[in-house]
């Protein structure tokens, strides 16, 4: 049999047989199969973090508020397709979609708005950026600071993970090689400087939306991570001093035993990377924490409200599997960004889910099912595989650029595809229980005007700022990059003197240049 493919009933016999130190034993020890923490929501609830953003600052400001007042316990920003790729709101290549899929974030000026009267060392923040996250995390720095807020007690997650952007996503901006030196200047600076900051968040999620398996996910997930790990000691960092900031951040998709089996994989197989293969001697090293997403592939604009069914089982295999924190779509998101209404619905789904399942009053309730331990190994072993085809290519980085990786995700969605097509895979209100005429729904809408305003500001701003000051800044970042001196303290300043997200990306565009993606057939 598959071993992709479940059983139609487990028993004793297919537990798999597990070493002394690969055995359960308890949640908080090695190799934290069962969670990494002692008491897990017994002791704290993960955090239920919202994300959001959309057209400008202050309106993106008023949904964070909203959510606070709603209950919410962290921030998580969305930007817009501009600010991801580093052109600011006035470029041509911005045209069209300023503040369209999340916030549009020019200067510094844009940030203060977007974190107006939040206290920035009292919340966590989540900011989901790569190509240009080392300026949105300077940009957040900056304003801490002038706010008064303490940096050093400053929390959350930049995404800050370059490689996923490759196989996935699409929203990087410079060849491979010098985006990792950008990931590891942040890891080295935010070391020092932002010590509670976690510096990346490896992230599986976006492979996932792209088709991949559940297997391929932790592999491809924990292959980039070995990537970034490597490549932070082989510019000189200590392991046990960059490690335990790591993050990850997963996606909770619709096969519920599924999907529990594969967050507990995943922890187990990184405890064993970081002892093992890295030699980390921290206990914190060892430990994968991630944040998890609900599946926004798994929307269906059919039925919308049959949304709010499927990101409720998405969630409760997300706490069974043991995460950190945790974001729940919106029921209306296959259609457009979420309205308060749905964004509310969905964070209530994490509230009943905490308070009236009990699900968090038992420690790891899941463990010894026949059925979970078996596809926990299962997925391990099929992890594994990948590893070994990963290794005969030259590792993550050779994989990527040869396309590899690539394809057998797409390979993967092709498959599914077919089967949905075919009706061998069922999507209720889409192929099955189907009904004619949806009524619509209301959703957000974006204010078309918002686009000229922000175009407006920037210019603006570069009208009153003081030019010589900014130029100079802006040179400074290029002889960093030119010298391989870290690039945060050359951007930090640059934020402070008002040069733009566009402008540091375009200067650093000058030295590395830009990527173009291999096409594979």
């Amino acid at each position: 049999m598959d071993k992709s493919t479940p059983k139609s009933l487990y028993t004793p016999e297919d537990l798999f047989t597990f070493s002394p130190e690969r055995d359960l034993g308890f949640p908080g020890e090695f190799p934290f199969t069962r969670g990494i923490q002692p008491t897990m929501y017994r002791g704290r609830l993960w955090t239920m973090r919202q994300y959001a953003g959309m057209g400008d600052a202050e309106e993106s400001n008023h949904r964070y508020k909203f959510l606070l007042a709603q209950g919410t316990k962290g921030l998580s920003v969305a930007f817009d397709l501009p600010t991801q790729i580093g052109y600011d709101s006035d470029s041509p290549m911005s045209l069209g979609e300023v503040g369209k899929v999340g916030v549009a974030i020019d200067s510094i000026e844009d940030m203060e708005r977007l974190f107006a009267d939040i206290p920035l060392d009292r919340i966590s923040t989540s900011m989901t950026i790569n190509a240009t996250a080392s300026i949105l995390l300077a940009l957040y720095v900056a304003v801490a600071r002038r706010t008064g807020a303490s940096v050093k007690k400053l929390s959350g997650t930049i995404q800050n993970d370059i490689l996923k952007e490759y196989i996935a996503r699409g929203t990087y901006i410079y060849p491979v090689r010098h985006a990792m030196r950008i990931v590891t200047d942040v890891f080295a600076w935010a070391g020092e400087n932002v010590p509670e900051w976690n510096t990346i968040s490896i992230s599986g999620y976006h492979m996932r939306e792209a088709g991949s398996t559940a297997a391929q996910e932790v592999a491809f997930t924990l292959a980039n991570g070995v990537t970034y790990v490597q490549a932070a000691i082989d510019a000189g960092l200590d392991v046990d001093r960059f490690a335990p900031r790591l993050s990850f951040f997963f996606n909770a998709h619709s096969n519920f035993l599924e999907e529990i089996a594969k967050f507990r994989a995943a922890r187990r197989i990184w405890a064993g990377i970081m002892r093992d293969k890295f030699g980390a001697t921290n206990p914190r090293s060892w430990m994968l924490r991630f944040h998890t997403q609900t599946a926004g592939s798994t929307l269906t604009a059919q039925q919308p409200e049959n949304n709010i069914v499927r990101t409720a089982i998405q969630a409760l295999s997300a706490v069974l599997g043991g995460t950190q924190s945790l974001h729940t779509n919106g029921y209306d998101e296959a259609l457009a960004l979420p309205t308060e209404e749905s964004a509310r619905i969905a964070l209530r789904t994490q509230q009943i889910i905490a308070c009236e399942s009990g699900v968090a009053n038992t420690i790891d309730p899941v463990a010894g099912s026949y059925a979970i331990e078996s596809m926990t190994s299962s997925i391990e072993q099929q992890v594994q595989t990948y590893f070994d085809r990963i290794e005969k290519l030259g590792g993550m980085l050779h994989a990527i650029e040869r396309g590899w990786v690539q394809q057998e995700i797409q390979n993967a969605a092709y498959e599914y595809q077919r089967a949905v097509d075919a009706g061998e895979a069922t999507v209720v209100g889409v192929n099955r229980f189907t009904r004619e005429n949806d009524p619509p729904i209301p959703t957000l809408q974006i204010d078309e005007a918002l686009e000229s305003r922000q175009v407006e500001r920037v210019r603006a701003l570069r009208a009153r700022r003081d030019r010589q000051l900014c130029q100079q800044s802006l040179n400074r970042i290029r002889d960093h990059a030119r010298t391989g001196a870290n690039l945060m303290p050359a951007i930090l300043e640059a934020v402070e003197n008002y040069a733009t997200v566009g402008e540091i990306a375009s200067t650093l565009r000058e030295v590395f240049g830009e990527y173009r993606e291999t096409v594979t057939l």
